[in-house]
């Protein structure tokens, strides 16, 4: 069944062996206390190794950048020695994982920074709670980045980016999405600054070009995607003129000729998170000639359409992988998608339930 999901996939420097990957996804399973990978998440990981990419769960690219319990990091020598359990367990399977980067920007909470305020592309406070080691607490007010102090983060992103090559991922992605960072510099509801990287949209995606050339300049554009989510508000992120926005972003992303590009694009009835804004998907297919991957609560049939009809070149998938580990091959067969079970507290619990205790078909 879904002949097109099982197509190889050329992409870059990398082929997959089909057009279902594996979504990013915070699991909150690292050793702490220093953010470090370790044996169940290479389990996991190995577990999905079926999968045409993994991206891996969002990754924490500094001290400053990491504000969710337990999620992992990639800026320590110990925390790049942990990743390479977890990219031997899923190439010994005979698949491919990148690296998702990760700056969280206002949504780190000061409990993380010594007390200290987040940072972000201007003094903005997110809606709602941040997941602390002590709970939840509210959001804080982040304070701007000076301009002067840009190209130190965007260099913790080189840094990054050379750990995970050392850490034997087969490239990397970043993370544009969500209301995170680049997100935050992208949008105009979150960056109100007047230099260079604020006021038009050719100015608000300087920022996501900067860091993109960085890690070109260490992968190569071959191996270094993004990802981004250009229809509807998220986490207090929001644009007035989404088009206009990731329409320049799209232009960056085709500039600089990269691999891949994964868009999270929630419809008016998604299940985790929903939109009437319509989706920017089409009019960034007619700009970015690369792997166009589209994420957002997709069927089988669905993704299969939009291969064919050439709206994309491959789908991810979330929570459905959580559930089943080896989800291309009950694609394949027609067999049932298991749900996901003890959500959402076995999504970001410590131990292995809900996390590598999923059977495969048979077992």
């Amino acid at each position: 069944m879904h002949d097109s999901l099982f197509e190889p996939l050329r992409f870059g420097a990398l082929e997959a062996k089909n057009r279902i990957w594996m979504a990013p996804l915070t699991r909150g399973r690292s050793t702490q206390p220093g953010s470090i990978p370790n044996e169940m998440m290479a389990t996991y990981y190995r577990q999905r190794a079926t999968a045409g990419l993994i991206i891996s769960e969002a990754t924490g690219i500094s001290v400053e950048g990491l504000g969710w319990p337990a999620a992992p990091g990639i800026w320590s020598e110990e925390q790049t020695e942990g990743w390479k359990q977890v990219t031997k367990a899923v190439h010994d399977e005979g698949g491919q994982i990148v690296l998702q980067m990760w700056h969280m920007g206002r949504l780190v909470h000061p409990d993380f920074l010594g007390g200290n305020p987040p940072v972000s592309a201007s003094a903005t406070k997110a809606p709602g709670h941040a997941h602390t080691f002590e709970g939840r607490k509210d959001y804080e007010a982040a304070r701007a980045l000076e301009t002067g102090e840009i190209a130190r983060v965007v260099d913790d992103y080189r840094k990054a980016a050379e750990n995970a090559k050392t850490a034997g991922f087969d490239g990397v992605q970043l993370h544009g999405a969500n209301g995170y960072l680049v997100d935050q510099f992208l949008r105009d509801s979150t960056n109100l600054r007047e230099d260079a990287y604020g006021g038009s949209a050719q100015n608000r995606t300087r920022f996501l070009r900067e860091v993109l050339e960085a890690l070109v300049g260490v992968w190569g554009a071959d191996r270094t995607g993004v990802r981004l989510s250009p229809n509807g508000e998220t986490q207090g992120c929001d644009d007035s003129n989404p088009a206009e926005t990731f329409g320049a972003a799209a232009r960056v992303v085709e500039d600089l000729g990269l691999a891949f590009l994964e868009l999270r694009e929630p419809g008016p009835e998604g299940t985790f998170g929903n939109t009437d804004v319509p989706k920017q998907s089409p009019l960034i297919r007619d700009i970015y000639s690369g792997a166009l991957v589209l994420n957002s609560d997709y069927s089988a049939e669905q993704a299969t359409a939009d291969i064919e009809a050439g709206r994309c070149d491959a789908v991810s998938w979330g929570r459905d992988f959580i559930s089943n580990p080896d989800l291309p091959e009950r694609f394949r067969t027609g067999a049932e998608i298991a749900p996901n079970k003890g959500v959402p507290q076995s999504w970001y619990g410590q131990g292995p339930e809900g996390y590598i205790d999923y059977p495969k078909l048979g077992e």
